[in-house]
């Protein structure tokens, strides 16, 4: 499986957007980071790319720097920062939705894991970011449980009732 191939199958970790696939070799091959190649594709030629010395060079020092915690870009939060505008019965069924997006990604990761079993010089990194991304998924299906719970309609009181 290519570089690219792994989060597009996966969709969790679209962190470019798909355009930035084929952008970014050309712009590492250019400052020396990557060696670019002609091979025969399925329907056309393609480009395969390997890392240089000074491009594994830059990666190793990349490695070394400090690690910050990534802003958090959510569908999830934002709908739900938006509820007190839109009503929270709508926002409590589309974030409902979410379930069916979730157990799709859940597939893919095990199909992630299986990937990951044919590639034994990567599997254990590979497994380390597949139970990551399960434990987050995991996270979100109790963050829905809590929005569900927390924007359900309230039951009314007998008082309301008999008036």
């Amino acid at each position: 499986m290519t570089c690219c191939a792994w989060p597009q199958r996966g969709r969790i970790l679209a962190w470019a957007g798909e355009s930035q696939y084929y952008v970014e070799p050309k712009r590492l091959a250019r400052l020396g980071y990557l060696d670019a190649r002609k091979e025969p594709g399925k329907t056309r030629e393609r480009t395969v790319y390997a890392l240089t010395d000074e491009g594994l060079a830059a990666l190793r020092d990349w490695a070394e720097t400090p690690v910050h915690f990534t802003p958090v870009k959510s569908e999830l939060l934002l709908r739900l920062l938006i509820a007190d505008l839109v009503g929270e019965a709508a926002t409590r069924r589309g974030i409902g939705t979410l379930r069916e997006d979730i157990a799709d990604l859940l597939d893919r990761l095990e199909q992630s894991e299986a990937s990951a079993q044919t590639l034994p010089h990567r599997r254990k990194y590979l497994l380390l970011v597949n139970r990551f991304l399960r434990r987050l998924l995991d996270l979100h299906l109790e963050f829905v449980d809590d929005v569900e719970r927390e924007l359900a309609p309230k039951a009314r009181k007998r008082s309301q009732l008999s008036a």
